[in-house]
């Protein structure tokens, strides 16, 4: 599961509550300038905004798209090249050759506008199956984006893989490039399951993929899961929940099933409509997700993500921050210089694309003029996904302290029900009564209260309800 695309694709998870928004906040044009291309914009958080102040620091995370797969999943949206479900041995590909060409040939072509960049800390190489891409030309790819930016000592380089598409020897390929970090789209331990989202691996391959990154000595590797499946039982869950703890990864991620339109899911289901679990069960579901993970020894540091100690995804953390961040190939999307904007999604437009940017012809800096209630919904709804949550000092300082309170006051009903947790400077949880009183208080003292956070699990599960709340505080 691309995290660059649930992230910019959708605007919260999990998705049970109401926000009109929900899954597709589609609402970032291309402000790009790309004669002669109009190409189909993929989601971004929000339109030209950006986390404190129009943001000029360079970036040092890059996210690289790769788009193949052996064929599309009956849930999946995002742009891919299938390649046949019987492709196994892609060394020779020439749809992959020609397109890692393309890729960085764009990544050469991307104009700095910073006068010293940094180099990069994270890289992510999504797709798509990135595990189908030879290790040779993930090299290339590398080697590229260490010459036009640098490349940070012991930087994270995180790698996709299905189960089915790679060995020890591809593990090993990888490893000796330096990705040091692996996260494997499992989905599900049920084989009826995996066949009804159309996955081309079986539950087989998952134990073979396990035990293949445990061999090759990877300490630093997560694992997805999806919930809400069709026929998906509490059962089942639980068992898929179980079987990942006991295979001991470093990092898990749990997602529910979004129902896109225009994919098999989106023809055949409709959302809350069985065999698709009702939206109690799926609350349901993250519930028990939540229980059982904590009691596995794992942190629930964002909505759908869970690690064990030191093991936080720090690419993704670039995201959840809002810090700037550089997007290459079909589909994938970028935040620089306060503008956020996507490539397009169909491979003939991409490839018009690169050929604009090698002339001159895309400009893709923003101007710095970004609204104000923007930038503040962008900190709202990033730091309301963490378990950190939302600095109010910083977000008093930014945007002003008469906000910070009609937040808080807006926040009152939550606070007393337990959804939202108010805590001081040691970040200890404050009792609702301490809560209330700073609140209430029309002196200093709201200061006092320097965090609120979403409760878990079942603050999480209101967070469509409580950040779209919190937009019509900012922008009444």
């Amino acid at each position: 599961m691309n995290i660059q695309q649930v992230v910019l694709k959708s605007s919260f998870f999990p998705i049970f509550l109401t926000l009109s928004s929900k899954p597709n906040m589609r609402k970032v044009a291309s402000l790009c300038t790309m004669p002669n291309i109009y190409a189909r914009i993929t989601p971004s958080v929000r339109e030209n905004a950006s986390t404190k102040t129009p943001t000029t620091s360079p970036p040092t995370s890059a996210y690289i798209h790769l788009p193949f797969c052996r064929k599309r999943c009956h849930y999946c949206d995002f742009p891919i090249v299938a390649l046949g479900s019987s492709s196994s041995q892609t060394d020779d590909d020439p749809r992959i050759r020609d397109y890692v060409e393309l890729l960085c040939r764009e990544i050469n072509a991307t104009k700095s506008e910073f006068q010293t960049d940094r180099p990069l800390e994270t890289v992510f190489f999504g797709g798509g199956t990135p595990s189908l891409v030879p290790p040779r030309l993930v090299s290339v790819i590398l080697d590229v984006l260490g010459s036009k930016f640098g490349m940070a000592k012991n930087a994270e380089i995180s790698i996709e893989m299905d189960p089915g598409t790679f060995d020890a020897k591809k593990m090993e390929g990888l490893m000796k490039l330096d990705v040091n970090r692996v996260s494997l789209g499992v989905q599900a331990f049920q084989e009826e399951l995996l066949k009804a989202c159309g996955r081309a691996h079986g539950v087989d391959d998952v134990y073979e993929a396990i035990e293949i990154i445990k061999s090759c000595g990877l300490q630093n590797w997560s694992m997805d899961l999806i919930s809400s499946l069709p026929h998906q039982t509490t059962e089942m869950w639980e068992e898929s929940l179980r079987l990942t703890i006991e295979a001991q990864p470093t990092h898990v991620s749990v997602y529910d099933l979004q129902v896109e339109e225009d994919t098999k899911f989106g023809i055949l289901y409709k959302p809350g409509e069985f065999p698709l679990p009702s939206d109690t069960d799926s609350a349901g579901f993250y519930r028990m997700a939540s229980k059982a993970l904590a009691e596995g020894g794992y942190s629930h540091y964002e909505i759908s993500s869970y690690c064990k100690s030191g093991f936080e995804c720090k690419h993704n953390s670039t995201y959840w921050k809002n810090n700037p961040f550089y997007g290459f190939g079909l589909g994938a999307a970028s935040y620089l210089g306060s503008l956020r904007f996507s490539r397009p999604r169909k491979l003939k437009e991409y490839t018009s694309y690169v050929q604009n940017l090698e002339k001159g012809l895309v400009d893709c800096h923003g101007d710095n003029d970004v609204d104000i209630k923007d930038m503040a919904m962008d900190v709202v709804m990033l730091s309301l996904r963490t378990s950190s949550g939302l600095d109010l000092q910083s977000f008093g300082k930014a945007y002003g302290g008469h906000l910070v309170h009609s937040l808080c006051r807006a926040y009152e009903p939550y606070i007393k029900s337990g959804h939202v947790v108010c805590l001081d400077e040691q970040r200890r949880a404050l009792t609702v009564d301490e809560c209330n009183g700073l609140v209430l208080s029309k002196d200093d003292s709201l200061t006092k209260l320097r965090h609120i956070r979403l409760g878990d699990p079942d603050g999480f599960l209101l967070s469509n309800e409580l950040i779209s709340l919190a937009f019509r505080v900012i922008s009444p």
